[in-house]
Parts: structure tokens; C-alpha cells; sequence
């Protein structure tokens, strides 16, 4: 793939520290469009990262995730960011992805949605399925309708992903690999009490979400699934719904990439809103009166 990127770009050498750039998620309308010989080099190149991202390469998920949907029409913008990842690639071309199981029994989805990202506002769902070290499915993909909250981006981000968490777990039940749980992390607490307790949770602002996202109720009621909190900053699905740079970039890559293993969520909590608290009758006078 290198090779066949420097003969479509001499000129674009060096390389680069993370997968994809702050602006992937951009579209320019009024970018000049790729000629028919380049628009084929870019298509047959992203082809093959796709190819390459689904065998051995998760860490370039969100990348290959937006540059498939630019492959009809694609425009110098979109050939920057085709770059970009090679220039990644270029770099971390001895990156191995190493995957293992830790025999505890335990499937562990991490799973999120970024909201309003992409030009028409719609989401973006990410995943990331753990055994224990690595992973071996990464999916990372752009929502098919319009969501009004991150709450509600989140729900469908699951309810994207349901159809391959159940088939995981027979899959490995039919193979004679006794699953003991399995696991969904969220870092939407709104979104857990949603699909834990369907319509009762819900409110005036999520009255309107459409029932078929509330089958992962039903299959946790059925034991199927559980759902659990996971911090943010655990959050390793996130990497899968944006462009991430930095620290942060490298820390979440090198979970999905096995290069160390994937640690349980840590012990952080859920933030509250917290009222100021009046502590004598005094103090309620002087809350009471308004300001001059």
C-alpha cells in the first residue's frame, strides 16, 4: 500500500502521529474535485486500507470509516486526509496487532456515539469488543438518522451494535466457549437508564425515540446483556467516533492494537449537579433576597 501511495503522491513523504486530522469530519462543497485518474488511485488505495483496517490495522477505524463514503466524487480535501493516514501508516508500519483472550468468560463492549459530527448532523457510532488484550472488532460507523440529544446518539450507537454483540455470544457459545457475561460500558448515564428500564425512564425530551431502539431493554431483561458506566476518559469506543490526537490518541490505540491490555474502567462516578447547600435560617433570609 506504501508503495502504491508514493507513486500516487512523490511528493508527500515524512510521516505522522495519529490516524487522521482535527477536521475529518469536514466537507468543503466548494474543494475542486480529484481528476478521473486520481479519483481511481484514491478509490483502489482506500480499497485496500479497508481491506487492511478490517485484518490488522482498528487504530485507523475513523479514518477509512469517513474516506469510504468519499470515493464517488472526492475532492483535494479528501485527498489530503487519504494522506495524512499514509503518512500514519508510514510510521507505524511495524505496529502488530496483538489479540488474547484472559479465560475469564467476560465479552466487554465499549461503546459510543459522537453527536451532530458529520455535515447533515448526523452521529457517529464507535465500538470496541475486548477479551482482554486487543480486540478483535473495532466498528466504527456513521448513524442513518437524525438524533435531537448525545443521550439519544448513544442509545442508537447500542442499538447499531446490537445485532453483533448477540451474535458474538453464540458464536463463541456454539464453539464450546462458555460466556459468563457480556458486558456493555456506556458514559451516558441518561442512555443506560434508557435501555435498562425502557419507556419508564423516559421523559418529555426522549418521549419521541422510536421503540425499536429500546430491544437491548428487553435483552437485558433476558440477561442477553448487562449495561454498566465506564468513565469518559475509560471510554475506549470514543476512539472510534472522532478524530483524537495526542496522548489520548496513543493511550486508546495502543488498547485496541494489544499493545497493552485492556484495564477495567476505573472507579470514577457519574457527575451530579450540585444545589449550594442553605445551612441556618439565617443563610435562607439571605438567599431569599433578591440583588440590588
Amino acid at each position: 500500500m506504501l508503495e502504491v501511495f508514493d507513486k500516487m503522491a512523490p511528493d508527500q513523504s515524512g510521516t505522522k502521529p495519529s490516524a487522521a486530522p482535527r477536521d475529518l469530519f469536514v466537507v468543503n462543497e466548494n474543494c475542486d474535485k480529484l481528476d478521473k485518474k486520481k479519483s481511481e488511485q484514491f478509490h483502489s488505495l482506500v480499497a485496500k486500507m479497508l481491506f487492511a483496517t478490517k485484518r490488522a490495522r482498528p487504530d485507523t477505524g475513523t479514518s477509512i470509516s469517513i474516506l469510504t463514503t468519499r470515493v464517488r466524487e472526492p475532492d483535494q480535501d479528501d485527498r489530503s486526509k487519504l494522506s495524512h493516514l499514509m503518512k500514519y501508516i508510514r510510521g507505524t508500519r511495524d505496529l502488530p496487532l496483538i489479540s488474547s483472550a484472559n479465560r475469564s468468560g467476560m465479552l466487554k463492549w465499549f461503546i459510543d456515539g459522537s453527536h451532530g459530527v458529520h455535515p447533515n448532523m448526523r452521529g457517529h457510532t464507535g465500538g470496541v469488543l475486548s477479551l482482554g488484550r486487543g480486540t478483535p472488532s473495532a466498528p466504527s460507523t456513521k448513524q442513518k438518522l437524525n438524533t435531537r440529544s448525545s443521550t439519544e446518539t448513544e442509545v442508537v450507537a447500542v442499538d447499531d451494535l446490537m445485532p453483533s454483540i448477540l451474535w458474538t455470544r453464540l458464536f463463541l457459545d456454539a464453539q464450546g466457549y462458555g460466556v459468563t457475561e457480556n458486558i456493555i460500558y456506556q458514559d451516558n448515564q441518561a442512555a443506560i437508564l434508557l435501555e435498562k428500564n425502557g419507556k419508564a425512564s423516559s421523559g418529555k425530551r426522549t418521549k419521541h425515540i422510536n421503540m425499536r431502539y429500546f430491544f437491548v431493554t428487553d435483552r437485558v431483561a433476558k440477561r442477553d446483556v448487562s449495561v454498566e458506566w465506564c468513565p469518559t476518559g475509560d471510554m475506549t469506543g470514543d476512539f472510534l467516533t472522532k478524530p483524537l490526537q495526542g496522548a489520548l490518541f496513543r493511550r486508546f490505540r495502543d488498547q485496541i492494537m494489544g499493545v497493552v491490555e485492556q484495564p477495567d474502567p476505573g472507579p470514577g462516578k457519574p457527575k451530579k449537579d450540585v444545589q449550594p447547600k442553605v445551612s441556618s435560617t439565617k443563610d435562607k433570609k439571605v438567599a431569599k433576597q433578591p440583588k440590588r
